[in-house]
C-alpha cells in the first residue's frame, strides 16, 4: 500500500513503516509548498489514497471525500520525530483494516 507523508511530518518517519507500505513524502514527489487542495488533486492523479499529516484542520478546509482520500492525522505531543514514532504502529494497525475515505485521528 502506498502512503504519502505530508511535508509537516519528519521525513525520516517513512523508514519506521514496515515493508508492507511504500511510503512517499511530499518533497520526494516534488509537491513541496503546494496548497492542500492542489495536493489532493496531485494525489488523485497519481492514485495515492492515504495521506498522513499533523494538520488537524485539513479536513475542514478540503473536501477529502471528493478525492476518495483517507486522511490520517497523527496527534502526538508535538511535531518531533521522537514524539510521533510511537504512533506509527497504531497507524499501521489501522491501515491493515479495510480503510475507507475520511479522517482518522491516531493518538
Amino acid at each position: 500500500m502506498k502512503l504519502l507523508l505530508d511535508e509537516n511530518l519528519p521525513k525520516k518517519l517513512k523508514y519506521r513503516f514496515s515493508e508492507n507500505f511504500e511510503v512517499l513524502t511530499v518533497p520526494e514527489m516534488g509537491w513541496s509548498g503546494i496548497k492542500n487542495g492542489d495536493l489532493l488533486k496531485q494525489m488523485h492523479s497519481k492514485g495515492l489514497k492515504v495521506l498522513l499529516t499533523l494538520d488537524k484542520n485539513f479536513s475542514y478546509q478540503q473536501n477529502i471525500e471528493k478525492y476518495s482520500i483517507t486522511l490520517i492525522v497523527l496527534n502526538g505531543i508535538d511535531a518531533r520525530y521522537n514524539s510521533l514514532v510511537s504512533l506509527i504502529p497504531k497507524a499501521e494497525s489501522f491501515l491493515d483494516i479495510d480503510i475507507k475515505p475520511g479522517v482518522v485521528i491516531i493518538e
